[in-house]
């Protein structure tokens, strides 16, 4: 029998575990500058809102009737766009400033989100998702040059996490509300996500200063990103990486329809799981792992975000679709705030811009590939095969980043090399 000496002892153990969590959460928090809780904070409104992407395959098979060739065409459409807006996004921000982009495209994006629930006809949407793409992929290259900017190199990978958390945070509400109002009208989906992109616009002329630092800097370049044979050589591990996102909001959502049964609302609960363990572990882990070597990281992530989507045959239902959820969420906090630490590493304060833009051109161009490329694999070889390629994907992303210093080796900013942080 426990003694009362015992329920001490064992009340004050676990009072000093509880006090140690707290200390560690707060020092996992502690230390970004002030512009960096701003940047999260445009991040979170505007993510807020976003639901139109998740749910635009459903919206243009079910609504308006494409095909899935169709839908897929369209979808590479927004890639192409995207492969302008992050390019020259980036290239902008080292000429205006990353905040002024940010702005502009905020408010941009509100728009031409609006405008979207008119298009009716494959060829119409499509141009409307290429002009849409170009104003909104512009913010993400200007959101990680701002953050690796007013960050210091050993707390970069904080800031980005934390970037990420309230991008993530955001998220969650869009298809978890968007599950319900498409179940209403999906024009409902436009209104709201461009009002809250409109939002975060005035958010951001509030806020953030005409100018922020470094912004807009004259100096010439030291170097180009197009002449960093090791940033290139990470360009198609993140095109790769780019390929395994765009399933999910782009064939993730017809087969957990179409095979698993489930609707949209539930469908959207699913990336709630996804926010919820980015928001509760991804500042901690990026906390814990700030001496690890980030392409070691990023290895075991890259790994565990192919699986994740490779289980998905192996089960049905709910329960199961959650568990693989976990499994490649884990590979998503692992990897993303790492591979963005490499390239902000490689790059010095007058070429942050360009090197994001490019970075985020590999994004884009798994945009342009991907949806056509996952919906052809879909369509002729049957579901689960286009899941077992990304398991077989995350496998070689895998090996890349682990030999990724290995094969190419560079100096960064401050004599880091690409496995700095």
């Amino acid at each position: 029998m426990t003694t009362v000496r015992d329920d001490v002892t064992n009340g004050q153990g676990a009072s000093t575990r509880l006090a140690h969590v707290r200390r560690f959460y707060r020092e996992a928090y502690s230390g970004l500058p002030r512009d960096a809780w701003i940047l999260a904070l445009l991040e979170l409104v505007n993510r807020s809102g976003t639901m139109v992407f998740f749910f635009l395959t459903l919206y243009m098979t079910r609504r308006l009737g494409f095909s899935l060739a169709e839908s897929g065409r369209a979808m590479s459409a927004y890639g192409l766009g995207a492969v302008a807006g992050t390019y020259f996004g980036g290239r902008l921000c080292d000429r205006i400033g990353a905040y002024h982009v940010q702005k502009i495209s905020l408010a941009a994006s509100g728009v031409l989100l609006i405008a979207l629930r008119w298009p009716r006809a494959p060829w119409t949407m499509a141009a409307a998702l290429f002009l849409l793409a170009s104003a909104h992929e512009a913010l993400h290259p200007a959101n990680a040059a701002a953050t690796a900017r007013i960050c210091r190199p050993e707390i970069r990978p904080k800031g980005f996490a934390l970037s990420r958390l309230a991008s993530n945070l955001g998220v969650s509400f869009g298809p978890l509300i968007g599950g319900f109002l498409a179940l209403i009208d999906y024009d409902w989906l436009f209104w709201v996500d461009g009002l809250t992109s409109l939002a975060a616009a005035v958010l951001a002329l509030v806020l953030l200063p005409m100018a922020g630092p470094r912004d807009g800097a004259s100096r010439r370049p030291s170097r180009s990103a197009w002449r960093d044979i090791g940033f290139l050589a990470m360009l198609p591990i993140i095109v790769g990486v780019g390929l395994l996102f765009v399933q999910l909001l782009n064939a993730f959502p017809v087969y957990m329809r179409s095979v698993y049964g489930l609707p949209e609302n539930a469908i959207g609960g699913l990336i709630a799981v996804n926010t919820v363990l980015i928001v509760a572990i991804e500042m901690l882990l990026m906390h814990g792992l700030r001496r690890a070597r980030p392409a070691r990281v990023a290895s075991l992530g890259t790994f565990l975000l192919g699986f994740g989507f490779a289980l998905l045959p192996f089960g049905r239902g709910a329960p199961y679709a959650v568990f693989t959820v976990v499994v490649w969420t884990m590979g998503e906090i692992l990897a993303l705030p790492m591979l963005m630490t490499i390239v902000s590493a490689r790059a010095d304060e007058s070429t942050q811009g360009e090197y994001q833009g490019v970075s985020s051109l590999g994004f884009a161009t798994a945009w342009v590939i991907g949806p056509s490329l996952g919906m052809g694999i879909y369509d002729r070889f049957g579901s689960d095969a286009l899941w077992y390629a990304c398991g077989l994907l995350g496998i070689a992303l895998s090996l890349g980043c682990s030999r990724l210093c290995a094969k190419a080796p560079g100096q960064g900013k401050n004599g880091r090399n690409c496995d700095a942080g």
